[in-house]
């Protein structure tokens, strides 16, 4: 039960994070967006370290900066899709794509399955693919450039999920502060030579620094749930996130939500009931 709890955890982290992420876009340069949430979730990994412990180990360093690398695409792409697209939908389609390919990776390793667990995760493929169509019943289409900047932060978020896997299990939060100062170096370096073409936008402080804080939790969640249980499961349950950006968008922005998707979140609960029995 306590991997799921974490999942759960993770899932409501990244999908606030994203929001207040997707918010920050639509105010500010997305490379203004990083400079704050980045560092801010450096800082959250170090807050948690003497918590949870840390040994970096040439494995967890390793493996650490690979998911930092990976991250340093996800960040400013998904960012960008929520800037340029309704949330409702590119949130989803983000998530399906970062759910995908962990999922098979976990069973090509060789993680076993019970009939329920297995029932549990298509229901929440299925929850997550209803949930991304809810924008084209309702009329609002995303454009190809939403799509694929979509599309490539999942792969990126993927990536990430892997690296932080396949990181030694004992070597704590080692793999994400690690990953962090990765992250956190190239896209300061990155927003300092853009410094020129961005310093006439303004800053989006509040919701960039939410952003990285709760997505540093959320890794967290993420790494201690796939730790505790199978990888495969836990990133289904963490890839239900667009259920707490669709509501957000929902509450705050007004985006309509259309019954397709209102049946794919009652099918991503019915997942996660199934996935907790299984």
């Amino acid at each position: 039960m306590l991997p799921i709890l974490l999942a759960l955890a993770g899932a409501v982290s990244y999908g606030v994070a994203d929001f207040a992420g997707g918010m920050a876009s639509r105010r500010s340069h997305v490379l203004r967006v990083v400079m704050l949430s980045a560092p801010a979730s450096l800082a959250m990994a170090f807050l948690l370290t003497p918590l949870l412990g840390a040994d970096f180990s040439g494995g967890a360093v390793v493996w650490g900066a690979v998911g930092g690398l990976a991250s340093v695409a996800a960040f400013p792409l998904f960012y960008l899709s929520m800037a340029v697209g309704p949330m409702s939908v590119l949130s989803p389609i983000s998530a399906l794509t970062a759910a995908a390919i962990p999922v098979i990776a976990g069973v090509v390793f060789g993680e076993s399955l019970t009939p329920r667990s297995g029932i549990g995760m298509a229901l929440a493929l299925v929850a997550v693919i209803l949930v991304a169509r809810g924008g084209e019943s309702e009329g609002v289409l995303p454009s190809a450039q939403g799509l694929l900047l979509a599309s490539g932060a999942g792969l990126a978020a993927a990536g990430q999920f892997l690296a932080l896997h396949q990181a030694p299990h004992d070597s704590g939060l080692a793999p994400m502060v690690v990953g962090r100062a990765v992250s956190s170096f190239v896209l300061l370096v990155a927003a300092a030579l853009a410094w020129p073409r961005i310093k006439s936008r303004p800053f989006a402080v509040l919701p960039s620094l939410a952003a990285g804080l709760l997505d540093e939790m959320a890794n967290m969640f993420f790494l201690l749930g796939s730790r505790a249980g199978e990888l495969s499961i836990t990133t289904v349950i963490v890839a239900l996130y667009p259920a707490c950006t669709v509501l957000l968008a929902w509450l705050v922005l007004r985006e309509r939500v259309a019954r397709v998707q209102h049946v794919g979140l009652v099918l991503a609960a019915g997942a996660v009931s199934l996935l907790a029995l299984g």
